[in-house]
């Protein structure tokens, strides 16, 4: 595995995710990889902790490499693991499995959310650039009419050349898609309360309010986690700001958006959107959304999927090694910081 460093011992450890997760994270050859910074054991994948093979795996692992399906770790697991001291997490988020009883114990935690948010970010770049030359809709209008288009005719305010860019939160994925979109002629604003001035003049984006995120920008990015103070946060007042054709990318959760206002945005025909998450996600069938022809859906596959959940589980056994070898964790989750983590 690329930057793998060699520890001075090989800390128990066992695998805690969903069969299917591990399957597609853990290649062979991550295997071999994680066993040389760590003793795995004979141990099969554990997805359930009440089991007689995860009491084995669990009773002297001093690492547990955690991924998508992994159960709670409360206070019942952690009694059945009395030597662990450090949870990797091969994906995002650890909120759905790193209980206050790991934080109370003292169990150091990682997370490759830094390695998942670069495909984000560029599913964001790509779409934002694809928006502005109007791609998609351009593609489906010549496969109609199938004949040459005028490109001499085209409106003046298609294309990328000085157009705004919104970004709502300096979250990593927020962070990396303003460094990715660097070397293009646009202005870039961003609105996150807790990023102060200096950090934006460092990032190179100019801070704005909210509305005036949504009133200025020809496209909004949404990075925000989604919180209790961030659900619907993106409402219908702040849609009615957006300029007219502007569009909204979404890559962070659904439910941050106000979906039955943005339906209605979208069947006014005002604004156009690029969601990659929905409320619900995925989608039923009959929901409007689907018919609205300015809005484009992917099926959440803007973060790692292929050959890119290599990234997550090189990321993983670099972040072994480093524990093992006394460094710490070049990427901690804190707890302080949970209340800012999606």
């Amino acid at each position: 595995m690329p930057g793998t460093r060699p520890v001075r011992r090989r800390p128990p450890a066992a695998l805690a995710m969903s069969p299917e997760a591990a399957a597609a994270v853990l290649s062979p050859g991550a295997l071999d990889a994680l066993d040389a910074v760590c003793a795995l054991g004979p141990h099969p994948v554990v997805d359930d902790f009440a089991t007689p093979a995860a009491r084995a795996a669990l009773a002297d692992a001093e690492v547990l490499v955690t991924g998508w399906g992994c159960p709670p770790l409360d206070a019942g697991v952690l009694a059945a693991a009395p030597a662990l001291r450090a949870v990797v997490h091969t994906a995002g988020s650890v909120r759905g499995h790193v209980t206050d009883a790991c934080w109370e114990r003292g169990i150091e935690v990682s997370s490759a959310a830094a390695a998942n948010a670069l495909p984000v970010a560029e599913y964001t770049v790509a779409m934002i650039l694809l928006s502005g030359k109007r791609v998609l809709e351009r593609a489906r209008d010549l496969r109609a009419a199938r004949a040459p288009d005028d490109w001499l005719a085209t409106p003046p305010d298609v294309g990328n050349y000085g157009r705004t860019v919104g970004i709502l939160s300096a979250s990593l994925i927020g962070r990396r898609v303003i460094e990715l979109l660097r070397p293009y002629d646009l202005r870039v604003l961003l609105h996150d309360p807790y990023a102060s001035d200096a950090e934006a003049a460092a990032l190179g984006v100019r801070p704005v309010t909210l509305d005036a995120l949504f009133a200025e920008s020809d496209v909004v990015s949404v990075h925000t986690p989604l919180l209790p103070t961030t659900t619907g946060l993106v409402s219908g007042e702040l849609l009615a700001r957006m300029r007219p054709d502007a569009v909204l990318v979404n890559t962070a959760r659904g439910a941050v958006v106000d979906q039955e206002a943005l339906v209605g945005a979208l069947r006014r025909g005002r604004i156009r959107a690029v969601l990659d998450v929905t409320d619900p996600d995925p989608l039923p069938p009959a929901h409007p959304l689907w018919d609205c022809d300015n809005v484009l859906i992917t099926p959440h596959l803007a973060g790692s999927q292929g050959n890119e959940l290599r990234r997550l589980a090189d990321l993983a056994v670099e972040e072994v090694a480093r524990w093992a070898a006394g460094d710490g964790f070049a990427h901690p989750v804190r707890r302080e910081r949970l209340a800012f983590l999606a």
